[in-house]
């Protein structure tokens, strides 16, 4: 059983799972949701968000941003966490962010009508000059067949078929233009950098005891 994230920022990964792994079961639901799946291994794998990452059995693959992502945002209001989210919401007081906080495929719809609301990654990226990890892929069991799958799907280029766009741009009503151009802002390998950054949002976070 796999965990299965159903976000923009993770489709060129389920068209990959679908087209090469097409036998395997999801579960599907959202981050926080997910995490706690994983923590009572009822799902053998998923991207989990980074702050639920540490002291897990992390590949090096994860839901990467550099320099802006768009769909993790801070908006004007109340302040008020995503419960969809957590390492966001950490992510926001690490900053000293106000307001109310949005990730995922309404975030992204919200930003492109609301320029007032605030990118996250982007206000990490200004401050430390490093990408910032959202998720990390991480496994409960049968590590050599997941460490095969990721290492196969950092390797290609996922091409996504003009009606998955359709079909995902009527779903968000998010236009197929946008998704093109967020999915390139969207990136999956663990390099230095991105493990640097990791490193430095746990410590931080560590830090406030969030």
């Amino acid at each position: 059983m796999f965990g299965h994230i159903d976000y923009l920022n993770l489709l060129p990964f389920h068209i990959f799972m679908k087209k090469y792994y097409y036998n395997y079961t999801t579960k599907k639901s959202y981050p926080s949701k997910i995490n706690k799946m994983f923590e009572k291994k009822t799902i053998e794998a998923a991207f989990i968000s980074s702050i639920k990452s540490k002291n897990k059995n992390c590949l090096d693959a994860g839901i990467i941003a550099n320099k802006k992502v768009l769909s993790v945002l801070v908006c004007n209001g109340e302040n008020k966490e995503d419960y969809h989210s957590n390492t966001s919401n950490v992510l926001a007081k690490i900053l000293k962010q106000n307001g109310e906080i949005l990730i995922g495929d309404k975030a992204l719809r919200r930003y492109y009508q609301d320029k007032t609301c605030k990118d996250l990654a982007s206000l990490w990226y200004e401050k430390y000059h490093l990408p910032f990890v959202f998720a990390r892929f991480c496994i409960n069991k049968n590590k050599k067949e997941y460490q095969k799958m990721i290492k196969i799907f950092l390797n290609q280029k996922i091409y996504i078929p003009n009606y998955i766009l359709n079909k995902y741009s009527k779903k968000t009503k998010i236009s197929k233009k946008n998704i093109k151009t967020y999915l390139k802002l969207i990136t999956y390998q663990m390099g230095y950098k991105e493990k640097k950054s990791l490193k430095k949002f746990l410590k931080l976070s560590k830090q406030l005891n969030l």
